[in-house]
This record gives structure tokens, sequence and C-alpha cells, in this order.
């Protein structure tokens, strides 16, 4: 059981910096803000999640019944990530790829504290043994201001783990396979890397929010691995007994000329391509969520709608559906991960490309973070536009991907990889921003 406090900030702004800092005493946090981004289906402006009363942390086989029964077990609120290579869970495949992450492939925790911003008002929502604690966290929350250290150790060497020209060549072999018919569409990934780290993930996370101001932002941390995410896409939440899942295929560069910018967003807008991929993902989707689905409830409720985030415009369509109450949450998630955005159609033929293609284990990246409510609902964002870090060995990742279909050219999808890998860039190499503007326009 939880006690419930309201408290009503002077400054909600500053009081979320406050609580970002304050979280960094803990071993494991989990802080979600939706940047004030008009969202009907979210259930609060930002939340922090602190200490970890239980967890659960799992390899790939099993990983979905493991947390299946923990959620059951605990009927509370959860929070933590579903990485990519729980694909193993669900389906014959294998992952051998690189990787030097060493994240877990599932973490949840069950916090013992829990801020929830919403509004104005701020409710604290302690297990009962720390309920005596909120007058003085509030005293201490109000205290903590960003301390005075090193965004990064100096400009981190960030490296390619596949060079230009192997991308080029790499999809082509891509479009080899979808002329003559294996799938439709697949998501192709690279990633950025610095093997000799040192970042304070604080600065770095909100720089990242700062420049990206993402509806989905997330920082998270278990022990001495990090995630910094500035996720513009949700993979699927579940309101009572609606389902939602918003997949992006479609993306297009920001302008600072306004004219210039409109353009582009017009141009992505009736771009054939953009739109064969956005749609192609939108049916394998409403498929998804047709599995536990009530007859007839599966909706598309915006087809390719155009979005403008501070760094890109982006393609979204939204797909609703109803389930009945005796569906279990985590089977709901199971039946359509991994999101159809960041795999292709067919899934499991896109997936089997991927692992040949692909020179890096995905692991965290292009999972699902976010949390169970006690009462079954959840909601999860897709763990794209994200830094992953792993302080103990001090190495660094962040991916990015594009959606390759039989229209794709090797250029211009390599050119959407430097778009969205902007921000990251931007943040740990700031020399880099002017060459990879220059490279993206």
């Amino acid at each position: 059981m939880r006690s419930r406090i309201r408290y009503q900030p002077d400054d909600v702004p500053a009081f979320k910096t406050q609580l970002q800092k304050w979280a960094q005493q803990f071993n494991v946090f989990i802080w979600l803000d939706s940047n004030d981004h008009q969202d009907i289906y979210g259930s609060f402006d930002a939340i922090l999640a602190v200490g970890a009363e239980t967890c659960l942390k799992y390899g790939v086989k099993g990983a979905f019944s493991a947390l299946s029964e923990y959620r059951s077990d605990k009927k509370d609120w959860l929070f933590g990530y579903l990485g990519y290579d729980l694909k193993n869970d669900i389906e014959p495949l294998s992952s051998k790829n690189h990787n030097d992450l060493g994240f877990p492939s599932l973490y949840f925790f069950q916090p013992q504290k829990i801020i929830r911003l919403t509004g104005k008002t701020a409710e604290f929502l302690y297990l009962q043994e720390f309920e005596n604690e909120v007058a003085g966290d509030i005293a201490r929350i109000q205290q903590s201001h960003p301390a005075k250290s090193l965004h990064v150790d100096a400009e981190l060497p960030i490296e390619q783990r596949i060079s230009e020209e192997e991308y080029h060549k790499q999809v082509s072999d891509i479009l080899r396979h979808i002329h003559r018919g294996d799938i439709y569409e697949m998501n192709f990934c690279q990633e950025f890397y610095s093997r000799e780290a040192t970042i304070n993930p604080l600065s770095v996370y909100q720089s990242l929010n700062r420049i990206s101001n993402p509806p989905f932002a997330a920082f998270m941390r278990m022990g001495e691995q990090f995630i910094l995410s500035a996720s513009p896409e949700r993979f699927l939440a579940k309101n009572a007994n609606k389902i939602i899942s918003q997949p992006i295929k479609g993306t297009a560069r920001r302008s600072d000329n306004t004219v210039v910018d409109d353009q582009l967003k017009q141009a992505l807008a009736s771009d054939p391509k953009e739109r064969a991929e956005n749609i192609m993902i939108t049916d394998l989707v409403r498929n998804d969520l047709s599995r536990y689905a009530t007859k007839g409830s599966v909706l598309v409720k915006e087809l390719c709608q155009v979005y403008t985030y501070k760094q890109v415009h982006q393609m979204v369509s939204t797909i609703e559906a109803e389930i009945s109450a005796e569906v279990d949450a985590v089977e709901i998630i199971r039946a359509a991960f991994p999101m159809g955005s960041m795999t292709g159609a067919p899934k499991i033929a896109a997936m089997e490309l991927i692992e040949k293609y692909e020179k890096t284990m995905r692991g965290v990246y292009s999972g699902a973070l976010g949390y169970f409510s006690p009462d079954g609902d959840f909601d999860l964002s897709v763990i794209i536009r994200s830094i992953l870090y792993n302080q103990e060995n001090k190495y660094l990742s962040f991916s990015v991907g594009s959606a390759i279909t039989a229209l794709a050219k090797p250029d211009t999808e390599y050119q959407e990889c430097l778009v969205k890998a902007k921000a990251m860039h931007q943040v740990l190499e700031p020399s880099a921003k002017d060459r990879l503007i220059e490279q993206s326009v």
C-alpha cells in the first residue's frame, strides 16, 4: 500500500530540475517527462520513481512470463524497460552481434518512492514504511541545485560501427531482398559509440532534453548503467479497456527558415515513399493489436499525421483497440513486441535480416521503456534517440536507423540517419554540429 500526499511547488519547472538532482543519490531511479506536450493518452506530466524495494532483472528466455508473474505478485507501480532482443523469447530467433554495453535484457523495479507531477500539483506516492519521510524529502528537494560539474570529461571521439561506404552497400543488399519479395520493409540501424567515455549523465540528459524537447523523455539509472532518452514515439499504452499504439515512420529535418521549414513539412506529408512505409507499419500494428482486441474494435484514428518536434518533423499514425478485462497486460505487450516501426514487414523475416546486416546487438536500443500502474495500465515509449552509457567500462552508445522500402535510396537513408543522430552528436561532440548540419541538408 502507498500513502498519497499532495504538494504544490511554487515553481514547477524549477521543481522538476530539483527532482532530477535529488534523484542522483539513489542507485536505481527513473524520470519520465512529457515536456508539456499535449497528449490525450498521457496520465501525468512527469513522474520520478526512486529506490528499488524489489526488482526483476532478467535475461531473454522466459522474460515475458517472469514479468507477468512479477506484476501479478506486486500489484504495484513498476518501472523499467524491455530490450529489443526479447524477440528471442517470442520467436525462434537469436542475437549474436557485437555488444559492449552489457545491459540486462529486461529490468523492472518496484520503487520505494514516487513523485508524480500533474499540472501544478505534485503527488508523493510512498510505500507506507517511507511515508514519514515525505516532509524531509520535500525540504531536501527544494535545497537541490545543479552541481557545477563537467558535461563530458572532454569532447568525446564518436566512432561509427560501419562506414558510409559500407552502409550504402548494406542498403543495396537489403533492397535486393525487397525486390525479390523476401520482405516489404526493414528498419536498418547503425551504431555510434565511444570506448573511453566519462560523462555526467544528469548534465548530458538535461542537455539532450533541452535540445530535443521530446514527448517521451526518460532518464533511468540501474547502478552503473544509464539510459538517457529523448524519444518522440509511444510504443504501446493501456488505459482501462483501451490500447493505443502510435508508430512513427517518416522523418524530415527542420530548418531555421520558417518558409523552408514549412516546405519540408509539406514535402514529408506528401512523400510517397514515407507514406508507404508508414502505412505498411500501421497495417502491421493493426494486425498485432487484433490478436487480443475485441472483434471490430481496431481503429486507425490518425494516418500519416505529421508532427513537428524541435529536431525533426515526424509522420505518426495512431491505432486504437479495445480489450476485455481478462487479458493479461504483459500478453498484450508480447503480442506487439518488438514494435513494427523498428522491425519491418513481415516482422519475423525483417528481424532475421536485421540480425544479418546490422553489426551491433540492439539490446536496450529499440526496446520499450515505461511503467505499469497498480491496476494494470501501462505506457511504454520506444527507446530511440537515446544515449546508453555503462559507467563501469566507460562504453557509450547511441544508434539510429531508417526504414528501407522498395523506393529507398542509400544516400537519402544515410542522410536521414544523420538527422536523427544530430542531437546526440551535438550533446557529446559539439564541434560536430556544423558538419552534421551541412551533411544533412
